[in-house]
């Protein structure tokens, strides 16, 4: 099959994510080129302030370099910029003349530096900060100038500035806000920020809106409205960026502030997408590396033929990389009348966090000070989880023994949002790779290496993996003492030479017991069933029903004494449709399963593996919980408003535990270490999904062809 020719117009983050994504899925797919027009490779323009700063080199904040494209067979044009898109014959046209032809197109212009319209600002010494050369400009001139004026109070403009003063220059701040950052944070959080900063060396003009850069061939200083003057030999344009949208207005594609794209990141025309900051998406622009990741994977997906529920926006977080000042910001801080907050004030200690409600859910925070716990409020926010007054009081200290928020995070929890990596990942790799400083953890992991903001909790894990409290292990474990490999490998090695049995198993993996023990017994019987049941049974002449054998139990149904008959039936009847459904399927771990008719009585379903209850809205689907004395609710997965979208959801959950849980590993532990928003990602994409109950349903009708004559010769 001849591969289809893909155009990517951007060497930047997000148009290189989305073909690192096509390559996982499918490197034979396309003929890929790529148009740049500045003359690196792809690197982390989020970092550029770190460069500035002193604390990395441009070589550190390169993502990809000539040779991973060469290796790729990726065709790369650097410093040449396409200058026309011809949508009906399928070509591309550059500032060299060169013309390539398309079958997909990726628009990924990202944005440009928004220049203020001052008079003087093409005077030499005024330079905006956004590409390496402008990087480069800022530390030469630092060189033979000393004052420097920064206009731009925001995340970019504060990072240039604290670049400026390690440069040895002296640094005016020129922000039209009575507030730094105040796009970001509160007042509060701004003057706790602002007096830090002065302290270090910046000057601030606050409220001062610039009139005029003075000086004849070099900017000499800055005039503002009010009548004030400041000395600058160097102006830094950091007052934002604008989407580099001209190209596609020139050919005919849909925009408005940025490029208008659906959630597949389709354009108006036909094969041209878009991602990325020229992006406009359900009429919001993006400038941050999440959403930008996240944008390229669900495009990788479609151009891939992979079907998926598409983007659906994205929670924003800011977090500033300044040396010495913690900065962290999420979602929406302040509102109307329908927006609470719960604030804590420490000025002894420099600390200040503000919670935002709407109802029980966390819509914002604003962190200064002590930042640890950012991961922890994202997720949250992103989970939408309704939280209790005593989770909301919980939040603003540690537990009650003092243990540090990374200890006290679940492995499961993301670290680094940009790139999804979780705590348990880079515990893994810390050990099993035996890492020691961030660098070697980002290159292990990525954690870290986009826009760098989780640096400092990374650097607080390495710190906990070297004190005396750690006692978390993720370097995975062998399956018993009977051997040295762990499950993973025996799954990989059971796949890869095509075993069929426990005995061949242990013969050609070097058991080290001959017979094995109960714990590898149990676990061989139950990889070779989901790997293949054509011989489990035959060949090994086991009961079909082994008194061990780890399934779903009969249903607990609670009925009401006030509910109507109608939904009393109604329950029984789904209780009976599951029971069908996975009647004799092998299960890791024993699963309990209950459905409540209604809600009055639906607090004793939420403790178990899986609980349905039945409610006006439909059916709330609960999984993790757990009874005895340990007991605990389940965290609500779904709510269903229709029986078989229930039953789908519920199938597909059981599936995707079978497949990637441990042997004997509960539900409510799985959760833990893979996810439950990424399992909410897999289950609810309808492709994955169907996938899923297909498999489930093959491997229940196989056990049924072999249970059925059994019990017909008993």
């Amino acid at each position: 099959m001849k591969k289809q020719r893909l155009v990517v117009i951007g060497n930047g983050m997000a148009g290189v994510r989305c073909i690192e994504e096509i390559l996982e899925i499918d490197p034979n797919l396309f003929t890929i080129t790529v148009f740049g027009s500045e003359p690196y490779g792809n690197y982390n323009r989020i970092l550029l302030s770190t460069v500035l700063q002193g604390s990395a080199s441009i070589e550190t904040i390169i993502l990809n370099d000539h040779k991973w494209y060469q290796e790729n067979k990726i065709e790369l044009y650097t410093g040449e910029s396409v200058v026309k898109i011809d949508p009906r014959k399928k070509l591309i046209q550059t500032d060299k003349k060169r013309e390539v032809s398309f079958d997909k197109l990726i628009v990924a212009t990202g944005s440009t530096p928004f220049v203020l319209p001052i008079p003087g600002r093409d005077k030499r010494g005024v330079i905006s900060f956004r590409t390496i050369d402008d990087c480069q400009k800022m530390m030469k001139a630092a060189e033979q100038y000393k004052k420097a004026a920064v206009i731009g109070g925001g995340l970019l403009g504060l990072e240039a500035a604290r670049g400026l003063l390690n440069l040895g220059m002296e640094v005016d701040v020129v922000h039209l806000d009575h507030c730094l950052m105040n796009r970001q944070l509160d007042y509060t959080a701004s003057k706790m920020l602002e007096k830090e900063l002065e302290s270090q060396g910046m000057n601030f003009q606050l409220g001062k809106e610039t009139e005029e850069i003075m000086g004849n061939h070099r900017v000499e200083g800055l005039r503002f409205k009010d009548g004030s003057e400041i000395k600058a030999d160097l102006v830094v344009m950091a007052a934002g960026v604008k989407p580099n949208i001209q190209l596609a207005k020139d050919s005919g594609i849909e925009t408005k502030r940025a490029i208008i794209v659906n959630d597949w990141l389709q354009t108006n025309i036909q094969d041209i997408y878009a991602v990325g900051e020229c992006v406009e998406h359900r009429g919001v622009v993006y400038g941050l590396v999440k959403p930008l990741y996240e944008q390229g994977k669900v495009l990788a997906k479609h151009l891939c033929g992979q079907s998926n529920q598409g983007y659906r926006g994205s929670v924003l977080s800011t977090q500033l990389k300044i040396s010495g000042v913690n900065v962290f910001s999420v979602g929406q801080f302040e509102g109307g009348d329908t927006t609470k907050a719960i604030t804590f004030h420490d000025e002894i200690n420099g600390a200040y966090k503000r919670i935002s409600f709407q109802g029980n859910k966390m819509v914002g925070a604003v962190l200064y000070g002590d930042t640890k716990d950012g991961s922890r409020l994202l997720k949250l926010i992103e989970e939408k989880k309704d939280l209790t007054d005593s989770e909301k009081n919980k939040l603003f200290h540690l537990k009650e023994n003092d243990v540090s928020p990374v200890a006290a995070m679940k492995q499961s929890d993301i670290v680094c949002s940009c790139n999804s990596v979780t705590k348990g990942t880079i515990l893994e790799a810390v050990q099993k790779h035996g890492l020691t400083t961030v660098e070697q953890v980002k290159m292990c992991t990525k954690a870290s290496n986009s826009c760098g903001g989780c640096r400092p909790i990374v650097e607080q894990m390495l710190d906990y993996t070297k004190s005396d409290s750690f006692d978390e292990v993720r370097v995975e474990k062998t399956l018993c003492t009977c051997t040295t490999l762990s499950e993973d490998e025996i799954v990989q090695e059971i796949q890869a030479q095509n075993l069929a049995s426990v005995k061949e198993v242990m013969d050609q993996l070097n058991w080290l017991q001959p017979q094995g023990c109960s714990t590898c017994q149990g676990a061989l019987h139950y990889y070779l069933s989901m790997i293949n049941q054509d011989y489990v049974w035959n060949d090994l002449h086991m009961s079909i029903t082994p008194i061990n054998r780890n399934r779903i139990e009969p249903i607990e149904t609670y009925l009401g004494e006030n509910t109507c008959p109608e939904e009393k039936l109604l329950a029984l009847d789904m209780a009976v449709r599951f029971e069908k459904r996975v009647e004799y399927l092998f299960t890791p771990q024993r699963i309990n399963m209950s459905i409540s008719s209604c809600g009055h009585n639906g607090e004793k379903a939420k403790n178990f593996d899986i609980g349905l209850i039945l409610m006006k809205r439909g059916w709330e689907i609960y999984v993790g919980g757990s009874g005895g004395s340990n007991s605990q609710d389940g965290k609500l997965l779904f709510v269903a408003d229709t029986n078989e979208t229930a039953i789908n959801i519920v199938l597909a959950f059981i599936q995707y535990y079978r497949e990637t849980a441990n042997f004997l590993e509960p539900i409510n532990q799985w959760m833990d270490r893979i996810g439950l928003i990424h399992i909410r990602e897999v289950i609810f994409e309808p492709e994955l999904r169907y996938q899923l109950i297909g498999r489930l349903e093959l491997d229940a009708s196989k056990m049924n062809e072999i249970a059925e004559p059994r019990s017909v010769q008993k």
